[in-house]
């Protein structure tokens, strides 16, 4: 493995293509096949572009779904292994180039240290001989969010649940000529989850091999071995946790009960032996009933790690204290043209945004929390139509019509036809509230956003694509992260920054990564109290009161990680304890509710 690095899955669009930018030089991204009308229109992009054989698949096709979306990994891995044999080919060549890539590698890398060591006699020829014995294409990984899984219907009639479309995104990987892992995301879909032991290419071989492996995007370890359990007494395995903040992340939020990255990644390096031998005592049984090979020993289990680093220190530190496999930097590739997909409008407001404009919406149709920014396009245009009495979106794609409040068939409640009941429900009830209640009523139906469309807008807006139907803008989805980087950023510039060789935050303080995710979640539980107060129940004083001391228990643990148990941040130490210890005294002064 070349890099220590990889770069997650961003909304919809924004990845979709970045293993053709990126993979040539070793480094590992994540396309969401979600979209299977986007990603039709990226092979239809690609292959004129490449002079590759195209047929258009109609969605008319019962299986159109997992058809377009096997067809664009087979084209994006064709031209993948095409483009990095023709950069391993070029290094042989082209100086300039040899240099650029060298630059770009880990102090710590095999490649670079055997480069180190050649004489200037034939240094291209050699060097490029390195490269090519160790340097491999970056994995062309894929994401599902599982919640995304809605029944579809076919004259009214329901089909079968292999059609559902997170079903049919499965299905459409596992019939791709991709070797690599499929990261699941979003919490556990039962059905979802076995329907894929029934593809041989989840399953081991003779020699214990995977072609196509399974990642869990999770937040905390409890999760961890429930999801890899599950999925053990179907006869697959587990091949990565991928750990990500609960809050320090881009897109949808899904909040801990207030447990921190820094005691749930601890809890992994305590356990990671404990996780990995009890998932493999549950495959084996249910390798053995199916009849296929069982492996005598546990298969290699990566931990990986997202979320708000920004800095090389916290980068090597996740890496060497919590023995992490490799870390993910999302949001501050959304900054680099060479890897994502967006347009020069959405990259420059990303550029100059600061804390103040990233912040945690309820713009998502899930219900789910949706880290945003301020000031989009999307923004923009769903304000005119609320100005003009036409609020919600036409719901082209009907991808989280989710909703069976009006239906069997779902509905999304970021359309047009869900939105003007609910505001029609709303007019016939303002007698019973206060005209301040009525408008936050109002806007709690109204905030939602088309994110079918929005996420999907970049790419078609960066390669000036046609976009048909209604004015959706871009739906941007940034970690808090982000702010503390504020310019377009090369791709050799991005990567010598995570390995610490220079320096592209913005000028200014920017908190520990830790201490951010602390603040955030401070704030959530304040935020969550003064919002549910309405119905109080122990239920939730329950779980305020648990979340609450989950906070100072982490604190608590930073204290000591701090004082004892690392030499890392030996700058920022005295800072960091100040903060902890402000922290501890207003997490303690929050007052959690009492039922009468």
């Amino acid at each position: 493995m070349t890099h220590s690095f990889h770069i997650p899955v961003m909304g919809l669009a924004y990845t979709i293509d970045t293993p053709l930018r990126v993979a040539s030089k070793g480094i590992d991204s994540v396309v969401s096949i979600v979209d299977d009308d986007l990603a039709e229109k990226m092979r239809a992009f690609f292959c004129k572009k490449h002079k590759l054989p195209y047929t258009s698949i109609s969605a008319k096709s019962i299986d159109h779904r997992a058809k377009r979306i096997t067809e664009y990994l087979n084209v994006l891995d064709c031209l993948v292994k095409q483009k990095f044999q023709n950069f391993v080919e070029e290094l042989e060549v082209n100086k300039k180039e040899l240099d650029q890539f060298i630059r770009m590698l880990p102090p710590k890398s095999i490649i670079l240290e055997k480069i180190k060591r050649l004489s200037s006699d034939n240094f291209l020829q050699q060097s490029a001989k390195i490269i090519t014995e160790h340097l491999s294409p970056g994995a062309i990984d894929v994401n599902i969010m599982t919640k995304v899984d809605k029944t579809n219907f076919r004259n009214k009639v329901a089909l079968d649940t292999i059609y559902n479309d997170a079903h049919a995104s499965l299905r459409g990987f596992a019939e791709s000529t991709l070797t690599s892992t499929l990261i699941l995301s979003a919490g556990m879909n039962p059905s979802l989850y076995s329907y894929i032991g029934t593809f041989k290419d989840f399953l081991p071989d003779a020699e214990s091999k995977l072609k196509k492996k399974v990642g869990l995007k999770v937040s905390d370890f409890r999760s961890a071995m429930i999801q890899g359990s599950f999925l053990a007494k179907k006869g697959v395995w587990v091949s990565e946790y991928r750990i990500e903040s609960g809050l320090n992340c881009g897109g949808h939020a899904f909040a801990t009960d207030g447990l921190l990255l820094g005691p749930i990644m601890n809890e992994f390096k305590q356990r990671r032996k404990e996780l990995e031998e009890n998932v493999h005592a549950l495959l084996t049984k249910a390798l053995e009933e199916k009849g296929c090979f069982v492996p005598t020993s546990p298969m290699p289990t990566r931990i990986t790690v997202q979320g708000g680093v920004g800095t090389n220190d916290e980068h090597n530190f996740l890496l060497e204290h919590y023995d992490a496999d490799a870390v993910g930097w999302g949001s501050p590739f959304l900054l680099v043209p060479e890897a994502t997909a967006t347009d020069k409008e959405t990259r420059g407001l990303l550029a100059n945004a600061v804390e103040g404009d990233l912040y945690r919406s309820e713009l998502s149709p899930l219900g789910v929390p949706f880290n945003t920014l301020r000031g989009s396009s999307n923004e923009s245009f769903k304000q005119q139509r609320i100005d003009k009495q036409k609020a919600g979106s036409s719901c082209p794609k009907k991808f989280l019509a989710l909703s069976k409040e009006l239906g069997e068939e779902g509905i999304c409640t970021a359309s047009r036809k869900y939105q003007e009941i609910k505001l029609k429900e709303l007019e016939a009830s303002t007698a019973e509230y206060s005209p301040e209640a009525i408008q936050a009523k109002r806007d709690s139906i109204t905030v939602k956003s088309c994110l079918c469309v929005g996420l999907a807008n970049p790419a078609y807006m960066e390669k000036e694509m046609e976009i048909k139907g209604e004015k959706q803008g871009v739906v941007i989805c940034p970690g808090p992260n982000l702010a503390y980087f504020d310019k377009e950023i090369s791709l050799n510039e991005m990567v010598r920054h995570i390995y610490g060789y220079t320096n592209v935050l913005r000028k200014g303080s920017r908190p520990h990564m830790f201490i951010k995710e602390l603040h955030l979640y401070a704030d959530f539980l304040v935020d969550d109290i003064r919002n549910n107060l309405v119905g109080l129940n122990r239920a939730k004083v329950k779980r305020w009161n648990s979340f609450k001391s989950n906070l100072l228990e982490g604190i608590s643990y930073y204290e000591n990680l701090f004082c004892n148990e690392t030499t890392f941040f030996s700058d920022q130490k005295e800072t960091i304890l100040e903060v902890l210890k402000a922290y501890k005294s207003n997490v303690s002064d929050i007052i959690v509710p009492e039922l009468n």
